[in-house]
């Protein structure tokens, strides 16, 4: 058995597999004699088919089962001999010309995990970013509550910030229609962002029932890499401009936060509590992503195809069912895997590297810190001691925790290799998520 590796991927293996054509013909025999043994063949008795007549019906199908299991025994006996740790499932093809009267050849290509040292963290640096919750803060996230109940009325004059407008639209490159760029009665609020800001800027001003052709050039940054800096024109028709309308911080408003008593202390609170944690989940996840770009930096490895596929088609999925809960269907915007390549890349990346640190450094989590991240996570619900007893009943759940608690003790033994500096973040930027 010959391994060789490929030159256009570092992590590609190919194995010569060999089949002896007598212990092939003699396994399949066996087979089809054990397949006899129930077979309910016309004109003999059920088990007393003779192996000719057996052969006749069972044959084809029990040769390719025979041959399939010796392959897979064959390529599981090669890889161990040769301690190749293989990734997925090998691509497994038939070499006509290296046949012989004696067996049978066969190419077995696949990929293997990269072998990597750890790379050195000491010249690393991490900016850990500081935020104290107090009564700005506290205001400032009733703000956002108050957006997020906010009701639209129809507004019989143009589109501005805010507004949430209902449109057709119809995009065109060279003069022919694109693949996603067409939607009807499409909703999207003016100034959050969810369409590009020359699009946005297009349609404000525009009254219900009015329509528009512009040009606009799509960002040299932008993720579809076919239209990114290319000009498109949009035929724009507003069906719908509906104006907001914030409601009132009162007792009602506090008793829709879930204050049953609508006591606006009480209420304020809640809130600054529920903040508290959120500020430290996002602190942390600001340090985690520079502790992440710092592992990738010290491990520039490369990474199995066959991971980032998998990785691609779950983003994918994931989109899918992000696009549907908005109200989006795949056929206005299928998602492409072009989009998810480079972030899925990294995911796995990351997961390697992740997994190394685990077993070189013996990284794990105790119980005090499962039950701590359980605790955590239950005080955003209103019975918490439910909540934990529910992460508790399945192990499959704690698992989840688990991962997330030896996650966090990776990040630790990084920061503890780098330098870290504090550095004040105002609520807003924080808040806000970071552009990939």
């Amino acid at each position: 058995m010959e391994n060789t590796a490929s030159t256009q991927n570092p992590l590609e293996r190919s194995l010569e597999l060999f089949i002896d054509r007598a212990e092939l013909e003699r396994a399949t025999d066996e087979r089809i004699k054990r397949m006899g043994r129930n077979a309910k063949v016309h004109g003999f008795r059920p088990g007393k088919a003779p192996l000719s007549v057996l052969r006749q019906q069972y044959g084809e199908g029990a040769r390719h089962e025979t041959l399939s299991e010796a392959l897979r025994n064959a390529f599981h006996e090669a890889v161990t001999a040769q301690k190749l740790n293989v990734v997925g499932f090998p691509r497994i093809e038939e070499k006509a010309e290296a046949n012989s009267e004696a067996r049978l050849a066969y190419s077995a290509v696949f990929e293997v995990y990269p072998e990597f040292t750890l790379g050195d963290l000491s010249g690393a640096k991490v900016e850990r970013p500081v935020l104290e919750v107090g009564v700005a803060e506290v205001d400032r996230a009733i703000e956002i509550f108050r957006k997020q109940r906010v009701r639209y009325a129809p507004a019989e004059r143009p589109a501005a910030k805010e507004d949430r407008v209902v449109i057709d639209f119809l995009g065109k490159k060279n003069g022919e229609p694109f693949q996603g760029g067409q939607a009807s009665e499409y909703p999207f609020v003016l100034g959050q962002g969810m369409m590009l800001p020359a699009f946005e800027n297009a349609v404000e001003g525009m009254k219900a029932g009015e329509e528009k052709t512009f040009e606009m050039t799509f960002p040299e940054d932008y993720f579809a890499k076919d239209f990114a800096g290319q000009p498109v024109s949009f035929e724009v028709k507003v069906r719908q401009v509906m104006a907001p309308s914030l409601p009132d911080v009162d007792a009602d408003f506090a008793r829709a936060l879930g204050v049953a008593d609508g006591d606006l202390t009480k209420m304020r609170t809640e809130i600054e509590g529920n903040l508290k944690r959120e500020v430290k989940k996002r602190l942390e996840a600001r340090v985690q992503t520079q502790v992440m770009d710092a592992l990738l930096a010290a491990n520039p490895i490369s990474v199995p195809n066959v991971l980032i596929e998998q990785e691609v088609e779950r983003m994918m999925q994931s989109a899918k069912q992000d696009l549907a809960a908005r109200g989006m269907k795949d056929k206005d915007f299928p998602v492409q895997p072009a989009w998810f390549a480079g972030q899925a890349r990294r995911r796995v990346a990351l997961g390697l590297i992740f997994a190394e640190i685990v077993k070189q450094e013996k990284i794990n989590a105790n119980k005090e810190q499962i039950r701590a991240l359980v605790e955590e996570a239950a005080q955003t619900y209103e019975k918490p001691q439910e909540v934990v007893q529910w992460y508790y009943a399945d192990p499959h759940r704690l698992a989840d925790v688990e991962a997330l608690a030896v996650e966090k003790n990776v990040v630790d033994w990084v920061l503890a290799r780098v330098t870290v500096t504090e550095q004040p973040i105002a609520f807003d930027t924080l808040m806000t998520p970071p552009v990939d």
